[in-house]
């Protein structure tokens, strides 16, 4: 069987258990003494992905975690851990997570240029004919990076986007609850609209213009008059040359491999 595409392995196989700190605001929860750290689970998602979650989302993948490890733990007392077929599964799983780690981390080291992306773009333009976007932006103006992290921080946390921008915001579109009206990736606010396209709806993140640091959202999306620029699909071409090297990757990876190991046996 192939490994590839990846496959999604349950938190259980790649969160080991965790002796709890004694800061409590370290330790996300805990079943029957075994815990979930923060930093463990971090270290779990895509890099800076934790942050952008929203408070809600954060939940739902704790409350994920507490239910496969209940379910985990009631397998465990009527020893199913203990079946041949039941140790079969999880040594292939466990095998599958260090396999696609490895694969992961040369597609990681693959750059892909400017070049690449735009000639991607225009040889598979008929895929990307459609009108363009426009997200109805929010801001909150803030005067520098760590305090920008912090509201971001508060706002995760379940703080109400607007409190937050009456609360801290010292741009001049305060008095307009931060609403920069419905931007393009073509218009002279691009950076806001690259940094909310790859968002979902009311999620927040941090970007810099102009020496100021802005926590934004977005409230609202709607087609455009014009049709959609290589800026709209840059994420999503990306993910698609990753794709079409994955299977390149893989075999490369064998090949190396198998060439350092001669004790391979068929039976």
């Amino acid at each position: 069987m192939k490994l590839l595409p990846f496959i999604l392995i349950f938190l259980s196989l790649i969160l080991p258990a965790c002796k709890a700190k004694e800061n409590a605001e370290d330790i996300l929860a805990e079943v029957n003494g075994e815990v979930l750290e923060l930093d463990a689970f971090k270290a779990s998602i895509d890099n800076g992905e934790w942050e952008k979650l929203s408070t809600q989302q954060r939940r739902q993948y704790v409350e994920d975690w507490v239910n496969l490890t209940l379910l985990a733990q009631a397998a465990d007392l009527q020893k199913l851990n203990e079946d041949p077929a039941v140790k079969q599964r999880l040594d292939y799983a466990q095998k599958k997570v260090k396999a696609n780690a490895l694969i992961a981390q040369r597609l990681a080291q693959i750059d892909i240029s400017e070049n690449q992306l735009f000639s991607y773009f225009r040889v598979h333009q008929a895929e990307f004919q459609k009108p363009a976007v426009m997200y109805k932006v929010q801001r909150i103006g803030l005067p520098d990076k760590l305090t920008a992290e912090n509201v971001l921080k508060q706002i995760n946390q379940g703080m109400d986007f607007s409190t937050a921008l009456r609360r801290y915001s010292i741009d001049s579109l305060r008095v307009n609850d931060g609403m920069m009206g419905f931007i393009e990736s073509a218009s002279e606010d691009s950076l806001f609209w690259m940094a909310v396209h790859v968002l979902q709806a009311n999620q927040s993140t941090v970007v810099n213009k102009d020496n100021l640091w802005y926590v934004i959202r977005y409230t609202e999306s709607k087609e455009s008059d014009n049709e959609a620029s290589f800026e709209e699909f840059r994420a999503e071409i990306r993910r698609k040359i990753l794709l079409e090297k994955q299977e390149e990757v893989y075999r490369n990876l064998l090949r190396e491999i198998k060439a350092q190991n001669n004790e391979i046996y068929y039976y």
